[in-house]
């Protein structure tokens, strides 16, 4: 799960809306039975829902469940999508993430006649039952998509009450990648930081907005207790070969190495089980903060 590098809101929906007439279309009774999915959490919704089978079409973010890419035409990565392989699929529905692209294949999609329903980038709580709402209507099933809803709401509800219990926030420092000595890490106002507040902690990197590199010094000064991190791909790095970097070496994390690795779209991907995301980086910091005799015993999430 690729962090979103996005274009504004505004920007997004009036590339569509401007588009052949206007094909942007949401109408809650008007029948969508051939849908491509452009984006892991809609497909991940759509799963949660009961309605796979409605899907003809997912991009390569769609990494849960793992049946989705196994069974699923793939359409390619959801910010380089081809809008002729998306048509030979014959979709009458395209539900995307905002952010989604690029704008030469969206418009030659509108320019086919098919709707684009933009979900968006919302990483608030209220953000990610909105979006399980928006689905539900996509797909028909509006009742089975409140019973989610209420579900995650409450899983928000129960994570609030963990939070409430604790005293300081540990600095997590969400680092997205280290390639050739290049840190690049998740600032203000970005989905790390949504999903290191429901956890708990304090973004270390909210002096740079966005996913950002920053410097060896800003790292130190940054002082992390603890660093968070995705498992898959270039994104993956150990903890020996994190904390021997210089910079690394030098923060409180280093200690303990106390870096947390999960699976990108469950922490970053703001759909159903972000509140079990949360929860998962609670746990992992508890272990960490706490004192040795307690994380001994303490299983990683």
């Amino acid at each position: 799960m690729t962090p979103h590098f996005r274009p504004s809101k505004s920007a997004a929906l009036a590339l569509v809306l401007g588009l052949a007439g206007g094909v942007l279309s949401a109408q809650a009774g008007e029948a969508s039975r051939r849908i491509v999915a452009a984006g892991g959490v809609i497909t991940e919704i759509a799963y949660a829902l009961g309605r796979a089978d409605r899907l003809v079409g997912v991009d390569s973010t769609s990494l849960h469940p793992a049946e989705a890419l196994r069974s699923k035409p793939n359409i390619g990565y959801v910010r380089a999508l081809s809008a002729e392989g998306v048509l030979s699929l014959k979709p009458d529905r395209i539900l995307a993430i905002e952010g989604a692209g690029p704008p030469d294949a969206l418009r030659l999609i509108a320019e086919a006649k098919v709707p684009v329903t933009f979900v968006p980038e919302d990483h608030s709580e209220e953000g990610v039952i909105a979006r399980i709402r928006l689905v539900g209507e996509a797909l028909e099933v509006g009742e089975a998509a409140s019973e989610l809803a209420a579900s995650v709401r409450q899983g928000f509800a129960n994570l609030a009450a963990e939070r409430a219990k604790r005293g300081r926030k540990p600095r997590v420092l969400f680092v997205l990648s280290l390639q050739n000595g290049r840190v690049m890490v998740g600032g203000r106002n970005s989905s790390a930081e949504a999903i290191i507040r429901l956890a708990g902690g304090e973004n270390a990197g909210a002096a740079v907005e966005g996913f950002k590199p920053v410097s060896d010094e800003g790292i130190i000064a940054a002082a992390p207790d603890v660093i968070l991190m995705m498992t898959r791909g270039d994104h993956a790095v150990p903890a020996g070969e994190l904390f021997a970097h210089p910079a690394f070496r030098l923060v409180p994390a280093a200690r303990n190495e106390a870096l947390i690795a999960m699976d990108g779209l469950l922490l970053l991907g703001f759909g159903p089980r972000t509140p079990d995301a949360a929860f998962a980086v609670m746990r992992a910091m508890d272990r960490f903060v706490a004192g040795p005799e307690k994380r001994a015993g303490t299983p990683a999430p």
